[in-house]
């Protein structure tokens, strides 16, 4: 009976529902993930997840954030499955997710990879070692969302507008120290050359003025022997005026001459599609420093 019906719809010209194809990736790691169906129910861990995956329109998808995340802002309506101290594999659990993306951060891929998988849900984890990478994640992420052209076309798009700022760079490109945070200790931490903050200021006309530094903290004595052209601090202007009023802090060329400036930390310390807004603005103030 079964073959005369399929015989009937074939004649007929009627095709059969095609089963789906489970979406096949390699993620940072090079671990094989296999992604049932398109994934309805996404849980991003980290703001810098989150963000790709509402970037390619998928913000309707995404069940569970951690508590750190505050943009897009509606993300701050979402159930929290974990924060500072650790991630909750129950929390996650209880969202239902048929899809977790991570970051070896905060030992959020240690905590979560193991359970998860054994769990059938499928953990995509991704890098940011420099903006090459940063925007080939939303690649990525539009491949294990079951939207892949999507993915491409916002990709591309971040990579014709950094093409553009390639074609205008200064002849002469100032060197840089941007600083990222302060310790307690006195020491301040600065964006090194070998991250994606690093590469996003080498993208945007600048030169590392510490350029061989190996560690995220130094001292203030350090910058001012480094003596940049552009001293860059990723936070507020009352915080800027707070740190170069130290004492020590007037020794340093581009602090007496003006030439300290902000940057938006979500620009350049989150590692999603912001920081390609970051890159334009800091290619215009570069430039202007060079006139």
């Amino acid at each position: 009976m079964l073959r005369t019906v399929l015989a009937f719809a074939c004649l007929l010209g009627v095709a059969t529902p095609a089963v789906a194809e489970p979406i096949r990736l390699t993620d940072a790691l090079g671990r094989t993930v296999e992604i049932a169906l398109p994934p309805q129910r996404i849980v991003p861990i980290f703001a810098s997840n989150t963000e790709l995956v509402a970037t390619l329109g998928l913000s309707d998808r995404i069940v569970g954030v951690e508590a750190y995340t505050r943009f897009p802002p509606e993300m701050t309506k979402k159930p929290q499955v974990g924060g500072r101290l650790g991630f909750s594999v129950d929390a996650i659990v209880a969202q239902r997710p048929d899809l977790l993306i991570v970051t070896p951060a905060r030992q959020a891929m240690h905590q979560l990879i193991d359970p998860m998988t054994r769990l059938g849900v499928p953990v995509v984890v991704l890098l940011a070692r420099s903006v090459a990478e940063v925007i080939d994640n939303l690649r990525l992420v539009g491949r294990a969302a079951g939207v892949p052209e999507r993915g491409e076309a916002v990709a591309a798009a971040l990579e014709a507008r950094l093409a553009a700022v390639q074609h205008v760079m200064p002849a002469i490109r100032p060197r840089v120290v941007m600083i990222t945070g302060k310790l307690g200790n006195g020491l301040v931490l600065i964006a090194r050359a070998d991250t994606y903050t690093g590469d996003a200021i080498v993208k945007a006309g600048g030169r590392h003025a510490l350029e061989r530094s190996i560690v995220a903290h130094v001292s203030p004595e350090a910058i001012v022997a480094a003596d940049p052209d552009v001293l860059l601090f990723a936070g507020t202007k009352a915080d800027l005026d707070a740190l170069v009023a130290q004492p020590g802090w007037r020794l340093s060329r581009a602090v007496r001459e003006g030439r300290a400036h902000t940057v938006a930390r979500a620009e350049f310390l989150i590692p999603g599609p912001r920081t390609v807004d970051g890159i334009e603005k800091l290619a215009v103030l570069l430039r202007s420093q060079g006139q």
